[in-house]
């Protein structure tokens, strides 16, 4: 069996990733983040050529379904900089969705038909095709369609072997959403937890790299809770503890007001530019290596249907 990577352009093998940030967002428009929507072509393609410029090969479009995602505009993107970049399908968290979205209605299996059509036939009447599927969690806490949203990527990820991103609010309810996941036929090592690090808590996080998820630290430059210090503190001891082929990287940044080419700061490049040394110094060469290429070319890496 040979393993892929399905990204916008078409799929690849793993090893062409080389160093990736696995959650960005090139188009976003939610009603959580009035004024901040990220609907610019070329303004998303400037920094994206950023994050290509500082260091990254490849990243993860987290933007899931109905939030103003663009798939040609992010397969032009990749095509333009260079950047190879997988795109999700699923659901965000409820509270993302003005109230009325016709999203809050599907069932579970309406739900599991539409994100399948995303894996393997197309986003949004295209041909460019999602390589990895999300779902959403609030803070200690899982609404009705949140639920069905978690219960169809997991019978989806058994299925097909995709991977599977899940938002967690501030960190809360890892070991639960492993659990409802799992109920579902999805195994732990097919799930990367985003904002693991928003938890800063290491003994947690190896208890949960244990179980096989991968831990999504995506909190740097978020300097109004915490320094990138206490999560390169976090990050370090979690490598310490023998939990190091579980990390992923990434920045999230995702409101234009923190775009360099919207006229923000302080940009994708940041993670590249100002974080990753530290980390290096933290961590070493080869440790660092396997937290921005081997991981991430791990947990992407699944046999999609031709």
């Amino acid at each position: 069996m040979t393993m892929r990577v399905r990204t916008v352009l078409g799929d690849v093998v793993p090893a062409e990733l080389g160093a990736t940030d696995y959650h960005e967002h090139l188009f976003q428009i939610s009603p959580l983040l009035p004024g901040d929507d990220l609907d610019d072509e070329a303004a998303s393609r400037g920094e994206a050529g950023l994050l290509r410029a500082a260091g990254a090969g490849a990243m993860v479009e987290a933007t899931p379904t109905g939030l103003g995602r663009r798939p040609e505009a992010v397969a032009r993107v990749s095509a333009a900089t260079g950047l190879r970049i997988v795109h999700v399908t699923g659901a965000h968290r409820e509270a993302h969705y003005a109230a009325g979205s016709p999203l809050l209605d599907d069932t579970v299996e309406q739900l599991t038909d539409r994100f399948r059509g995303d894996l393997e036939v197309g986003m949004d009447g295209t041909t460019v095709k999602a390589g990895a599927v999300k779902a959403g969690a609030g803070y200690w806490s899982l609404t009705v369609f949140e639920r069905r949203v978690l219960v169809a990527v997991g019978r989806l990820a058994a299925d097909t072997g995709a991977p599977v991103m899940v938002h967690l609010e501030h960190g809360s309810a890892g070991h639960e959403v492993l659990d409802l996941l799992a109920a579902e036929g999805c195994p732990a090592d097919r799930v990367a937890l985003a904002h693991a690090d928003r938890n800063p808590d290491p003994g947690l996080h190896c208890e949960l790299a244990a179980r096989g998820a991968y831990l999504g630290y995506d909190g740097a430059a978020r300097h109004q809770r915490w320094p990138d210090s206490v999560l390169i503190d976090c990050l370090a001891a979690v490598v310490a503890g023998g939990a190091g082929d579980r990390v992923l990287l990434g920045g999230d940044v995702a409101r234009r007001t923190r775009y360099v080419s919207y006229g923000g700061m302080p940009g994708l490049a940041y993670l590249f530019d100002r974080f990753v040394p530290r980390l290096r110094s933290a961590l070493g060469e080869a440790a660092l290596a396997g937290v921005l290429v081997d991981n991430p070319a791990r947990w992407l890496s699944w046999n999609p249907r031709p």
